[in-house]
């Protein structure tokens, strides 16, 4: 799995703190890190784009 955000690469059975969010239809996964980082756009429900 791949992180929409950064790039960063886990083996799916490794991402169990990794966040998924659907943007213009489309399903995106942010890794812990990006996810963290940018908890509140995510809250507030800003597309990756504004982060």
């Amino acid at each position: 799995m791949t992180c929409d955000f950064c790039g960063t690469q886990a083996p799916e059975d490794r991402t169990l703190t990794w966040t998924t969010a659907i943007e213009r239809g489309r399903r995106q996964v942010f890794c812990d890190t990006c996810s963290r980082d940018n908890l509140r756009a995510m809250e507030g429900k800003l597309d990756s784009e504004w982060w």
